[in-house]
C-alpha cells in the first residue's frame, strides 16, 4: 500500500506555528520580491484571493479583508519541510519527498493491519512534533492515494483526515467524485483531449480501453489510467534524479542599470548551477545566460537577450563557469535599459567521472579540490559563507521582501522568545 501525507497550506501553516495569533486569520504569501500571491490559506482562498495575483495590484485587497501577508521565508518553510520528512521515515523506510510539502510513502500492510489508524498516528506526530496540520490518503498505488489524499482534504469532518481506499467499491466512488482536471498527471492539454472524447471523471477515463488510450497518448498516460484501475505501474523514484539540465533564474529587487550589478547577480547566478552540479557529480558543456527588463515599466524601452556558451571543456567549477557567464553578459548588455531578471542555464551535462577529455585544453587542476572544500565548508557552517570574489559578500539573493517573518529554526539570533 502507499500512503500520500501532504501538509495543508503549507507555507501559511508554517508561519502560524511560530504566531499562532493569524490562525483563524487569511494569509497571503509572496513570491520572490513580493510580486504575487504564491500560496493561500483556506481562509484567503474563501474570499476570493486568486493564486498569481500581482501584490502591488492587490494591496487595498489585502487591507479590505484583513490579509496577513508574509514574504516568502524559504529557509524556515525548507527547515520545517525536513523535520516532517524525518517523521515519516519512522513509519516507512521507502520515502519517496515529492515535493516540499508532500511524500509517498510504502506501507507494510502485514505489519499495519489498520490502515486508518496508522493514518491518523502520522497525523497526530507531525502535528505533535511540528505544529504542521497535514492529510492523508492510504490506496494501493500512488495515483489512488493521491486521489484518496484530496478526499482527506476536502472532508475532514467526516474522514479525520485521513481516507483509505482499500476496496473496489471505494475506488470507484472516488473515481467517480474526482474530476478528470484534478487527476494527478493530467494537464490542462490533455484534459481539453479528454474532455472532447466526454471523459470528465477519473472513473471515465478508466473506462477506456487500454490500447485506445496508447495509440492515442502514450505509455504515461496508459500506466496512469493503470494505477488508477488498481494495478501498480508507478513505483517511488529517487530523491535525487540527474537533472538534465540545471537553471537558475530570478528577479531583482529593483531595476539595475549598471553592468557592474548585473554581472554580479550573473556570477552569483552561476555559482548556484555549479554547486548543484557538483551536488549530483555532473559537468556542463554549455551555457545559455538571460538577461530582461522590467515587464511593469511602460515609458522604458523593453529589452530581452539571450546567449549561449560553449565551453572548452566540461566543467562544474564554479570560477569557470562564472568568468564564461559573466563575459558572456556583456556582450548582451544594452545600455540605457532598466534591468530586472537575469538568468543562468547550464546544459549539455555529463556525468563528472567519465566524460570526453580535449587533448588541448583541460580544468585547471586545482579546481576540483578548491571546490571540494568551499563545499564542504559551505555545508558545515550554512549560509554558503565562501563565495566568489565577484560576488555580494552580504548577501546571496537581492530581494524585496517587506513581509519577511523571522528565520525561527534555523538562525540563532531569531529564535523564538516565550516570556
Amino acid at each position: 500500500m502507499f500512503a500520500l501525507v501532504d501538509c495543508n497550506n503549507f507555507y501559511a501553516s508554517c508561519e502560524r506555528v511560530f504566531q499562532p495569533q493569524f490562525r483563524n486569520t487569511p494569509i497571503a504569501i509572496l513570491s520572490n520580491n513580493d510580486g504575487c500571491v504564491i500560496a493561500r490559506s483556506d481562509e484567503a482562498k474563501a474570499i476570493g484571493l486568486p493564486m498569481g495575483a500581482p501584490a502591488f495590484k492587490y494591496k487595498a485587497f489585502f487591507k479590505e479583508n484583513n490579509i496577513q501577508v508574509f514574504s516568502s521565508n524559504y529557509p524556515l518553510y525548507g527547515d520545517m519541510s525536513s523535520r516532517v520528512m524525518n517523521i515519516l521515515q519512522q513509519f516507512s523506510p521507502d520515502v519517496e519527498v515529492y515535493s516540499i510539502d508532500e511524500a509517498f510513502l510504502v506501507l507494510n500492510t502485514i505489519e499495519n493491519d489498520n490502515l486508518k489508524e496508522l493514518g491518523h498516528e502520522i497525523r497526530n506526530r507531525i502535528l505533535q512534533w511540528t505544529g504542521l496540520p497535514t492529510s492523508v490518503g492510504i490506496a494501493s498505488t500512488k495515483a489512488l492515494s493521491k486521489v484518496a489524499n484530496k478526499i482527506a482534504r476536502k472532508f475532514p469532518e467526516k474522514t479525520g483526515g485521513t481516507f483509505v481506499i482499500d476496496s473496489d467499491e471505494k475506488r470507484t466512488k472516488a473515481l467517480k467524485w474526482t474530476k478528470i482536471k484534478d487527476v494527478w498527471g493530467i494537464g490542462r492539454q490533455l484534459q481539453k483531449r479528454l474532455t472532447q472524447q466526454n471523459i470528465h471523471t477519473a472513473y471515465d477515463f478508466t473506462q477506456l480501453s487500454d490500447a485506445w488510450v496508447k495509440n492515442n497518448f502514450s505509455i504515461t498516460e496508459l500506466n496512469l489510467k493503470k494505477d488508477l484501475e488498481g494495478v501498480v505501474t508507478l513505483t517511488l523514484e529517487d530523491d535525487h534524479p540527474v537533472k538534465k539540465s540545471i537553471a537558475t533564474t530570478r528577479s531583482f529587487e529593483n531595476t539595475y542599470t549598471d553592468i557592474k550589478d548585473i554581472k554580479e547577480r550573473v556570477a552569483t547566478f552561476a555559482n548556484s548551477c555549479s554547486e548543484k552540479l557538483r551536488d549530483q557529480n555532473s559537468s556542463c558543456n554549455m551555457l545559455i545566460i538571460l538577461l530582461q527588463s522590467s515587464r511593469f515599466e511602460k515609458n522604458t524601452p523593453s529589452y530581452k537577450n539571450s546567449i549561449t556558451v560553449v565551453l572548452p571543456y566540461a566543467t562544474n567549477s564554479s570560477l569557470t563557469i562564472a568568468k564564461y557567464a559573466t563575459k558572456a553578459v556583456t556582450q548582451i548588455f544594452k545600455k540605457g535599459i532598466n534591468y530586472k531578471r537575469a538568468g543562468v542555464i547550464v546544459t549539455g551535462l555529463v556525468t563528472t567521472d567519465n566524460h570526453q577529455l580535449d587533448m588541448f585544453e583541460s580544468e585547471n587542476p586545482k579546481h576540483k579540490p578548491l571546490m571540494k572544500t568551499i563545499d564542504n565548508l559551505n555545508k558545515k557552517y550554512g549560509g554558503n559563507k565562501l563565495k566568489l570574489a565577484n560576488q555580494d559578500l552580504e548577501k546571496t539573493w537581492k530581494m524585496r521582501q517587506e513581509h519577511l517573518s523571522k528565520q525561527y529554526t534555523t538562525q540563532f539570533n531569531e529564535i523564538l522568545i516565550i516570556k
